[in-house]
């Protein structure tokens, strides 16, 4: 399973610009990968998982913006449509039939 992070953060202040950066990085510690601007991903074993990392989530959301989590299976991952652009790195090691052989 991956949860998968989306977000539109405030910068117009210096403190939302440090929220956002300290967002950013806590996303980046707790091992999301960034599939491209304002969303993150990260593979996660099952539900009990699931609750565990969104709770982390709850604990370092910024005080302002809008957060968006969407949980999806390896398959449904691997079924998303790349319209423009090539994938990155991460994408290309980590696929839905390697994760299977785990």
């Amino acid at each position: 399973m991956r949860m998968i992070v989306l977000f539109d953060l405030p910068m117009v202040s210096s403190a939302e610009k440090r929220a956002y950066s300290r967002f950013h990085r806590f996303l980046l510690n707790d091992g999301y990968d960034m599939l491209q601007f304002s969303v993150y991903g990260r593979i996660i074993n099952g539900r009990d998982a699931e609750q565990k990392h969104l709770q982390r989530l709850q604990v370092n959301l910024p005080p302002e913006g809008s957060i968006r989590l969407l949980t999806v299976t390896e398959k449904q991952f691997a079924a998303m449509q790349l319209l423009l652009g090539k994938p990155k790195i991460q994408e290309k090691n980590v696929n839905a039939e390697q994760f299977l052989l785990f």
